[in-house]
């Protein structure tokens, strides 16, 4: 972690949700990094504690961000039923992009998946 501390330009986050993990990006893995950086999670929403990104952002810490999930997500990947101004902060931010949970899709990811369940349709029909 030493080097990513002090030589990282960008976070790229591609790891799952276990305890190790949890909130890895706070407000202390964000002051350990020696410069500016633009952050990417792809991963878990919970590895991330959005309110520590926005205040780095507003404050120039990270440079931007690209998230494909956020901490306020339900485990099904919808968002929770609460006001969040951190979620609306991002929002009104020009250098943070948000995704709706979809960086790992593919064309060939969403032919497979649309194959699988014409499969599992015709099977039904074929019994």
């Amino acid at each position: 972690m030493d080097d990513i501390y002090r030589e990282a330009d960008i976070v790229s986050l591609h790891i799952p949700l276990t305890e190790e993990t949890r909130s890895l990006i706070n407000l202390d893995f964000i002051t350990r990094m020696e410069q500016k950086f633009y952050l990417i999670n792809t991963s878990r929403g919970k590895t991330v504690q959005t309110q520590a990104v926005v205040d780095a952002l507003q404050s120039a810490k990270i440079s931007g961000a690209c998230l494909d999930v956020l901490d306020i997500e339900k485990p099904s990947f919808e968002m929770e039923e609460v006001e969040d101004t951190a979620f609306t902060t991002l929002c009104e931010m020009k250098n943070v992009i948000l995704s709706p949970h979809v960086a790992g899709w593919t064309i060939e990811s969403y032919e497979k998946l649309s194959s699988v369940l014409a499969d599992k349709i015709l099977s039904d029909f074929r019994a």
